[in-house]
């Protein structure tokens, strides 16, 4: 089996105030980082859609995180246009119908089709605000994946305390991504499902998105090559699994 390399597996998420500021942090981690996720901080800068494409064309590989939730004739033709720039992975949400019409519009391209199951930054308090109070947040997430499989979805978007269950209940089937990744000893902040990365791959977390901890770092490089060291070590641990 060929060794996983955990470069191709980071994804540093670009919430940042501008295109501008995106860029020059691309270009500060240039050999380290080649994903990105571009999501709604940056939807409406002017510019962004430029700057994906220069992505595309540098061969970096770009994560659109835009949630996208519609009816599905226009999901459809929004999903064919992501893929048609050469975006790798989308973010998709709502019922077999929605990500049925994503699958199509995605076509025969390599772009892969994500479904948000619960976001990090939720827990149950807030799960029964919004009116789910028969279920679990981990109950949730597996019926989301559950219905993200059926429907034809590459994978899902869910917490490192979920994705073992994921990966289970799935068969290995679903490929994870897991925001919300924060080192030991980081500042508490809005992620109440946090988890390390190391315990979020050791859990079956495929790829992992890292925002504020490198953006926000004082060495962003420093900072990413660290956490592809934990990475690396948690892969290579799993290596005859995976």
């Amino acid at each position: 089996m060929n060794r996983i390399d955990a470069k191709d597996r980071l994804i540093l998420a670009l919430d940042l105030p501008g295109v501008e500021e995106a860029r020059r942090m691309v270009e500060s981690l240039d050999g380290v980082v080649h994903f990105f996720k571009v999501g709604l901080a940056l939807q409406l800068a002017p510019g962004v859609e430029a700057f994906i494409q220069s992505l595309i064309a540098r061969q970096k590989q770009v994560f659109l995180d835009y949630k996208y939730y519609d009816v599905p004739e226009t999901l459809r033709k929004a999903v064919r246009r992501a893929a048609g720039i050469g975006v790798s992975f989308l973010t998709i949400h709502g019922p077999a119908s929605l990500i049925e019409a994503a699958v199509e519009g995605r076509g025969a391209s390599s772009l892969k089709l994500f479904t948000v199951t619960v976001l990090t930054s939720m827990d149950a308090g807030d799960m029964a605000e919004m009116g789910y109070t028969r279920h679990s947040v981990e109950e949730l997430v597996l019926f989301r994946a559950r219905k993200a499989l059926e429907a034809g979805c590459d994978g899902v978007i869910a917490s490192g305390r979920e994705a073992e269950t994921i990966k289970a209940v799935a068969a290995g089937r679903l490929l994870v991504v897991t925001p919300g990744i924060r080192p030991e000893g980081y500042p508490q902040d809005d992620q109440k499902r946090r988890v390390n990365a190391a315990d979020a791959i050791a859990a079956g977390a495929d790829y992992l998105v890292v925002g504020r901890p490198i953006a926000g770092a004082p060495d962003p490089r420093r900072a990413a090559a660290a956490f592809l060291d934990d990475m690396q070590t948690a892969f290579d641990r799993l290596a005859p699994d995976r």
